[in-house]
């Protein structure tokens, strides 16, 4: 029977996956389709996965067909899939070292040619940032710097050293911030784009205990929202562009179920800057919140479509979310509102943990 033909309506949407080396099930990379229309995802069977070991997150490059993932291991490497014209994935070159240990979140650069890496660490390395030159056509270049983070937590078992856990670019490209779960902070460095050192210019401050795991930029850039992992809550920031600080102004609760222990994880707020969403791991939910002033009000809370909620990406009017334990991919859609309707039926990615749209 020949492969159906996809509807040029669907898009191609990448998963990422731990791996057997890595304590998972899933491929690494795959690839499955999703239709807007219907909240349908579906195997694509003309993409064959790329075996990625520990593909805990993808990014894409902004001007080429080639996407990066961490090799989140306690031998960190980074690796670079190119894109074909049939959609067909391919490893472009070997997997790279990234200088630290367990890489679990990357960005590229706006200018397409640096590739920042936050390293999650171990019992023995702490967390850090790398920055890897990106060739012309995309490749992984020389690790340019490593900047280690200092510092420590009151929380036993999770914060007795430094745990970077994501590294992004400000809205107007001129500071790069790192989340620190294990140092209870956010560092802000500035890059420099013709060696590829980072600079430290700050080191904001959060509530002790409260682990910032991942930031959520207002699209204008006045503020930002973190998801913090061990105090299970919501807080906003005020962004200063001029120096690159964050200030805590206030704080909800990542989740209105009682009983349960629970891990927000990824956060995505809307392109019109309205409304905020996060995934509950433990709740198994994904949470809506409006922005109200320098607050979050909190809109709804719906099913996740799985087990363990990580990874979540905005696509068509739809939230993509990784439930990681269940291994299914669910499509959420976002109603006027900023609320989410129930998920339609999952796909089944076994250990899939982030997903990007193509």
């Amino acid at each position: 029977m020949p492969t159906p033909t996809p509807s040029p309506d669907e898009l191609l949407v990448l998963t990422g996956s731990y791996t057997p080396d890595t304590g998972g099930s899933g491929a690494g990379l795959a690839a499955v389709r999703f239709a807007p229309g219907t909240g349908s995802l579906t195997d694509e069977p003309r993409v064959s996965p790329v075996p990625v070991s520990g593909a805990s997150f993808l990014a894409a490059h902004p001007s080429l067909d080639v996407v990066y993932s961490t090799n989140e291991a306690d031998t960190g490497a980074v690796s670079a899939v190119a894109r074909g014209t049939d959609d067909a994935l391919s490893p472009l070159g070997a997997p790279v070292g990234c200088g630290g240990a367990n890489p679990c979140h990357l960005t590229v650069h706006p200018d397409g040619h640096w590739l920042l890496t936050a390293n999650y660490g171990s019992d023995t390395m702490p967390g850090s940032v790398a920055v890897h030159r990106l060739d012309a056509d995309g490749r992984i270049g020389e690790l340019t710097d490593v900047a280690v983070h200092e510092g420590a937590g009151p929380v036993r078992g999770r914060q007795e050293g430094s745990h970077a856990h994501q590294v992004v670019v400000a809205p107007d490209g001129r500071f790069v911030l790192a989340t620190d779960l294990g140092a209870d902070a956010v560092f802000t460095y500035r890059l420099d784009t013709r060696t590829g050192y980072l600079r430290q210019t700050a080191v904001n401050r959060a509530r002790p205990g409260s682990g910032p795991r991942h930031l959520a930029f207002a699209p204008d850039g006045t503020c930002a929202w973190s998801a913090d992992e061990l105090s299970s809550t919501l807080t906003c920031h005020r962004y200063d562009p001029e120096a690159g600080t964050l200030t805590a102004v206030s704080r909800v609760p990542a989740t209105t179920v009682r009983d349960v222990s629970n891990q927000p994880g990824g956060i995505v707020a809307s392109p019109c800057g309205r409304f905020v969403w996060v995934t509950n791991r433990g709740a198994d939910t994904v949470a809506a919140f409006r922005v109200s002033g320098t607050g979050l009000q909190p809109i709804g809370e719906v099913p996740s479509g799985g087990i363990w909620p990580r990874g979540l990406a905005l696509v068509a009017g739809h939230l993509l979310v990784a439930n990681q334990h269940s291994g299914t991919l669910a499509a959420l859609r976002v109603l006027p509102t900023g609320a989410l309707s129930r998920p339609a039926p999952a796909a089944r990615v076994p250990s899939v943990v982030c997903t990007l749209a193509l």
